[in-house]
């Protein structure tokens, strides 16, 4: 698997550097309420759009992701402190004396509440 990683890593950086050489010619960049004109290789200006929308892609996710998180830890909280509370329970059962047959020493079995049939 990794050996496609870097085969596909190695495609990409190619084509950038080819894309890279072939525009070099400078190009002017101008945002229309500044006064500001620069002059930028064309595969800069490409880089830095596609970098940006990188970026913007990234946050964007990130944000749509919060609800998802946040319920992630409300129920890790909830699994913590139900472990927490499973752990006191096992403990005072452990506690507890039980006789050869498994039930509670000192105690008798409660009465039948069924009546008899005859």
């Amino acid at each position: 698997m990794r050996v496609v990683y870097w085969t596909a890593i190695l495609g990409v950086a190619i084509i950038l550097g080819v894309f890279a050489v072939s525009n070099r010619e400078a190009a002017s960049l101008a945002l229309w309420p500044l006064p500001f004109v620069v002059g930028l290789p064309l595969y800069l200006m490409v880089f830095a759009a596609v970098l940006a929308g990188f970026l913007v892609g990234v946050l964007t996710a990130w944000m749509g992701g919060a609800r998802r998180r946040r319920e992630l830890r409300r129920c890790r909280r909830r699994n913590e402190a139900l472990a927490r509370e499973l752990a006191a329970t096992q403990a005072k059962l452990n506690a507890v004396p039980l006789d050869e047959a498994g039930r509670i020493s000192g105690t008798e079995p409660a009465p039948s509440v069924l009546p008899a049939i005859r």
